[in-house]
């Protein structure tokens, strides 16, 4: 699968005609006779290949008049693995989107957080997905909308409050285009459910690309998790979300064929916001059978890919959290990093009531930790150095670890930060920016792993074997660590 594959027709039809779930998300049918528009593994009969026109986007069927299929869901569909793995503006651009930006910023701030004007912006994304960003923005709207209006019982009014819609108009008028039905037509063919009694929660099922493997993406979770921000509790990752409008609770469940996903909202217009960020967590946008299958061309990889496929990249939801996390991590054990973060947590968090009790602050803003005495942190001299310089840049703004970040370019902001060495950037890299290809061949596991089965040892020798495994080395170093004994690796009982 690979950039623009919309425009390759034949490939498109085989998927179509095969109702391959792996090409969901990559792609969107619209069906000329009908004016629907469907994933590819829709479980209905496949039209006529000549009735078939292929988009990039759900928002380009929309643009062109056909509406959403009732069966399939094609607005529910994981999202395409093409924006976490590539950073270039596009990408970077979706990745933005996605994160609410122009419901809350509108195009000029979308433009200027990615660094180029806005004609510029409209321009490449036209031409790679057949929309400009209001109208990306608007199909994931009418997304937020379907999913309150079948999960909830909340008033039409709020909904649209919380979709980001400007008018219960607009929100009516874009529900009854995209979907065929009008509100209350959507809501009355969804089964009654238990609803949720916390005010503010919603409960929904998160898609994935299978396989999943649950064990080292909620080990890692679990294993690092830092009290009082994050805790693993009755099958769940539960931990608190800081977001644009408020603050939320996330419980994350695995299943076999989706991750249950519970949120607690203080502002529902954050709804989008927090499943993006939680689907970014879990790396559920990823393609498994593409990285599972280059990993396998290397024999020595091949046994434990097939063991245990599709691992995933541990993530973040706060990318400036996570990278206050590395540097604690730096040269110590988890439960020491957990440990110094959980005093940072206490001394500096923001308190937030949990309904279930378990979970009682925010992780500390940049801002506030850049306000400690540092002769307060427990830590070596020259760490205390790396952690008040990183906290200080990112509270000036000088450093941006968000979703607009250029990799390369970031990635040599941090090695010029004192005491930000290969490993701390690859990891943060890995884990917050979310590059598939970042590497840790300095890292003590992936080392022993390697001695363990007969791969080169030394970092050099290391890399210059893993040129193979590009660009999927996240998801190499993933199955190395699998070999190990530790926490991490394991589904929590």
């Amino acid at each position: 699968m690979q950039k623009g594959m919309h425009t390759d027709t034949e490939r498109c039809v085989r998927a179509v005609r095969s109702k391959d779930a792996r090409f969901d998300g990559w792609f969107f049918t619209a069906v000329l006779t009908t004016g629907i528009y469907c994933r590819p593994s829709c479980p209905v009969v496949p039209p006529k290949p000549e009735n078939m026109v292929f988009h990039p986007s759900a928002a380009a069927c929309q643009q062109a008049g056909f509406r959403a299929c009732k069966r399939c869901r094609p607005d529910t569909s994981p999202g395409s693995p093409e924006w976490n793995q590539r950073a270039d503006l596009v990408a970077r651009a979706m990745r933005l989107i996605a994160d609410g930006v122009v419901d809350r910023e509108g195009v000029p701030g979308l433009a200027g957080r990615l660094g180029y004007s806005t004609r510029q912006v409209e321009r490449q994304l036209l031409a790679e997905l057949g929309a400009g960003p209001l109208a990306l923005a608007r199909a994931q709207r009418a997304q937020t909308a379907r999913l309150l209006v079948e999960t909830t019982a909340l008033p039409m009014a709020q909904i649209a409050f919380a979709a980001g819609f400007a008018s219960i108009r607009t929100f009516n008028d874009t529900v009854r285009e995209v979907f065929a039905l009008a509100p209350s037509e959507l809501r009355a063919r969804t089964p009654r459910r238990q609803g949720a009694s916390t005010p503010g929660a919603v409960s929904l099922r998160l898609p994935f690309r299978a396989p999943l493997n649950p064990d080292n993406l909620f080990g890692h979770l679990a294993a690092t998790a830092v009290p009082g921000v994050e805790e693993w509790r009755d099958g769940s990752y539960r931990r608190t979300l800081r977001l644009p409008y408020g603050h939320g609770i996330v419980a994350l469940t695995p299943n076999p064929d989706h991750i249950a996903c519970r949120l607690t909202l203080g502002d529902l217009r954050d709804l989008t916001v927090a499943i993006s960020r939680c689907r970014r967590l879990l790396d559920l946008d990823a393609d498994p059978v593409a990285i599972d299958d280059q990993l396998r061309t290397d024999p020595v990889l091949a046994p434990l890919v097939d063991k245990a496929p599709g691992r995933r990249v541990p993530r973040t939801v706060d990318e400036a959290e996570f990278a206050v996390r590395a540097v604690l991590g730096q040269q110590v054990s988890t439960a020491a990093a957990r440990t110094h973060a959980a005093r940072l947590v206490t001394a500096c968090g923001e308190p937030v009531e949990d309904p279930e009790g378990g979970l009682t602050h925010l992780f500390p803003s940049p801002e506030s930790l850049a306000a400690l005495d540092p002769g307060t942190l427990a830590m070596p001299r020259t760490r205390r150095t790396t952690f008040t310089t990183l906290v200080r840049r990112l509270a000036d703004g000088d450093l941006h670890l968000g979703l607009e970040s250029d990799w390369p370019r970031t990635r040599a902001e941090l090695l010029a930060l004192p005491g930000f060495g290969p490993w701390t950037v690859d990891v943060i890299a890995m884990r917050a920016l979310g590059d598939p290809d970042a590497f840790l061949p300095t890292d003590l596991g992936i080392r022993r792993a390697a001695r363990e089965l007969g791969l080169p040892s030394t970092p050099a020798a290391l890399t210059a074997r893993a040129a193979a495994w590009r660009p999927w080395r996240a998801y190499a170093v993933q199955y190395l660590w699998a070999t190990d004994s530790h926490p991490i690796n394991f589904l929590p009982v």
